[in-house]
């Protein structure tokens, strides 16, 4: 005889339990348990276990009988015996949008993009829908699923950013069963599921958006995806703090995760990769919000940089790397005399790195920031998480408190060490190209990224090459 036994799962983090509790032991909030469908567990009786041949067909976790898409079995081999290939790459039909996925979609991949509300996301997709139904090669194989919208409202916006819907096909369903359907019935290249917050399984019975609805559904999808070779597209909510809403483990199913970056009242949108298997890591896409939806910026560096008439104090230019490619971005910094407890708030930066950096500044530059409330900004709303970015922190810095201005035409990048040390960052060559590129006439870099005095192609540029901080301060405060 078999019995029910239950089980429960902790709707924050995606965690089993035997037995309920009020906080969940994993990731420590309260009231998360659910309770989740009962589990058939047979006693550990030899005697009343049934044969094999006479035992149901396994399912698998996505609620699906395995090998419901294909009739392959995998075997095992040698490692050296795997074929090889290059990836099969569709361009997206927008620049940007494929940089940031490494090249372009990788059939048989599936992509997990979230974001704010209102910040982009089924805009995209729908221009990447459409782009790709219309060429010649994937024509009419581009599948839209709407899970919140109704197909009307998806067409009111594709006829409001002027785009060619004639070849895309859009269903509109939540069962996930349904869709599979669909989509073995219309074998589209692409898919795009919006959004996989509403799509539930009828292996589940508790409601759409939960931590087992999402799981499982997104389990079913993954497959399918892998066995039939469609790239999947799968936008999720995100929490009020910017993660994707539902399990952690939805991130570890997908090939690749995108976040949209920026304020929705911004003209500008940025796409980050914080993961990809079929390309970089923190590849940045930037984008430009206008009223036929999302347009590619041309220049990047160019929408980061303030234009002053004359310098202005607590300001510098750093050259960070977002991916494969070098990006200018500027850094204002404001210090002031604090009115009461003294405050540190960085935007688009690490907050307690920025603590670390005003002890080091203390330290070993000799400028202390006590008593003084202190503000980092890095301009365009753009997130830069590298720390190639220290020392043009602690040089606005320094600017803000002595109240003297750096020369508009410097530039900064370099890691700073707890002693003091200036160190090294990536690709510091490639950097000095970009500064070169945007006319600027000085650089303070590290000392081991100093290309050789006799390099030509970087003749046109003043490279100050520092090894501790008090020293990269004394230099810049002379040009």
């Amino acid at each position: 005889m078999a019995k029910n036994k239950s089980s429960y799962v902790c709707q924050g983090c995606g965690a089993h339990f035997g037995k309920w509790s009020g906080q969940c032991s994993d990731c420590g909030e309260w009231n998360s348990l659910v309770e989740a469908p009962n589990v058939s567990m047979p006693h550990h009786n030899k005697s009343t276990a049934k044969p094999a041949a006479n035992r149901a067909t396994p399912r698998s976790s996505g609620g699906a009988p395995t090998g419901n898409y294909s009739g392959t079995h995998s075997a095992v081999m040698p490692l050296n015996a795997v074929s090889v290939g290059l990836d099969t790459r569709l361009p997206t039909g927008i620049s940007e949008f494929d940089r940031v996925l490494g090249g372009g979609l990788v059939a048989g991949s599936v992509v997990l993009i979230g974001g704010d509300p209102g910040i982009g996301k089924s805009t995209i997709l729908l221009q990447t829908a459409t782009n790709m139904a219309k060429a010649d090669s994937l024509a009419g194989s581009a599948l839209y699923v709407t899970g919140e919208e109704s197909l009307a409202q998806v067409a009111m916006r594709a006829k409001r950013l002027d785009l060619p819907a004639d070849r895309l096909r859009v269903l509109a369903e939540t069962n996930v069963e349904t869709i599979c359907a669909a989509l073995t019935q219309e074998q589209p290249a692409i898919a795009i599921i919006d959004s996989i917050q509403t799509i539930y399984t009828d292996a589940i019975n508790s409601a759409p958006g939960g931590v087992s609805q999402i799981r499982e559904s997104a389990a079913i999808l993954t497959r399918y995806a892998k066995q039939t070779g469609t790239a999947l597209f799968l936008v999720g909510h995100v929490t009020k703090e910017g993660t994707l809403a539902g399990p952690r483990v939805l991130e570890h199913m997908v090939d690749t995760v995108l976040y949209f970056e920026g304020q929705s009242d911004s003209r500008f949108r940025m796409i980050r990769a914080v993961k990809n298997r079929f390309g970089a890591v923190n590849e940045l896409g930037i984008f430009g919000m206008t009223d036929m939806g999302l347009k590619e910026v041309a220049n990047p560096s160019a929408i980061f940089l303030s234009r002053y008439d004359k310098p202005v104090a607590g300001s510098v230019v750093m050259v960070s790397r977002e991916g494969t490619r070098p990006l200018l971005v500027e850094v204002q910094a404001l210090v002031d005399d604090s009115q009461g407890s003294p405050r540190r708030m960085a935007l688009g930066l690490d907050f307690q790195r920025l603590s670390m950096l005003l002890a080091v500044m203390h330290r070993h530059g000799g400028i202390h920031t006590s008593g003084q409330d202190v503000y980092v900004n890095v301009v365009g709303g753009v997130k830069v998480i590298e720390t190639g970015s220290d020392l043009a922190v602690l040089l606005a810095c320094a600017s803000s408190i002595k109240e003297k201005p750096l020369p508009s035409s410097l530039a900064v990048f370099g890691e700073v060490g707890l002693s003091g040390e200036i160190r090294p960052v990536p690709n510091g060559q490639e950097r000095l190209k970009e500064a070169m590129k945007h006319g600027f006439k000085n650089a303070i870099i590290p000392k081991a990224n100093a290309p050789a005095k006799d390099a030509p192609q970087f003749k046109g540029i003043n490279v100050i090459a520092v090894e501790r901080l008090d020293d990269a301060i004394e230099r810049a405060f002379e040009l």
